[in-house]
């Protein structure tokens, strides 16, 4: 079968983002499919600043969210989280903060085709260690940690040609007015959105597969 491309739209702090990640990795194993993945930046929360903002004090501001909305909300995420694989630590993930950086270092992954190292290590780090995924130590620490030179990428991360890069990868999924994350394009064409259980994902990714063959013969 042909390759199957797939950009997946998200953004670090986004709670369903790596639901959807791994149930869509889980249809692409059982359906033994060649795929080429990689990610586009979708920021929650631009205008973010520096210090990040509690959750508690985000639900209540955006939605007038109380005390125990938000706890059988997260409850039900957490479980909801690791029927996908997914840990959630809510003891320790306080925080939404800005991904401008993060989003960044996506970017310099993937001229070393790190990407998906790298997103797997910046979910560990935000929803099981509550990292401060802003700040630049803390992701250099992480970029260490997949393999990246800690001083070239720092480099990369403070430069202006980077943040043009990056904005231009913007302008990529904005012709599929997409709004809300996660989202997956697939073969530059298509898109799914949420973040579906594996069995939606196998029936949607199967489907296009066939497709791409067709064309392909």
């Amino acid at each position: 079968m042909k390759k199957l491309h797939i950009a997946m739209v998200h953004d670090i702090v986004c709670s369903w983002c790596p639901i959807g990640y791994n149930n869509i990795k889980t249809a692409i194993k059982n359906l033994n499919l060649e795929v080429e993945f990689n990610f586009l930046p979708f920021q929650l929360n631009p205008n973010m600043d520096e210090n990040g903002e509690p959750i508690t004090n985000y639900f209540s501001r955006q939605f007038g969210w109380n005390e125990r909305k938000l706890l059988d909300y997260q409850h039900s995420l957490v479980k909801t989280a690791a029927n996908a694989g997914v840990s959630i630590n809510f003891s320790k993930r306080t925080h939404y903060y800005n991904t401008h950086n993060a989003h960044l270092l996506m970017h310099w992954a993937e001229r070393f085709n790190k990407q998906t190292i790298l997103n797997e290590h910046l979910i560990k780090a935000y929803f099981s260690e509550g990292l401060d995924i802003s700040n630049l130590s803390i992701l250099l620490n992480i970029a260490e940690e997949v393999g990246l030179d800690r001083k070239q990428t720092n480099t990369a991360l403070t430069s202006t040609q980077f943040n043009q890069e990056l904005d231009k990868k913007v302008q990529r999924y904005k012709a599929f007015n997409i709004s809300s994350i996660p989202a997956f394009i697939i073969n530059n064409s298509v898109l799914i959105s949420g973040a579906n259980s594996v069995g939606y994902f196998e029936q949607a990714l199967s489907k296009l597969s066939e497709i791409a063959y067709a064309e392909q013969n």
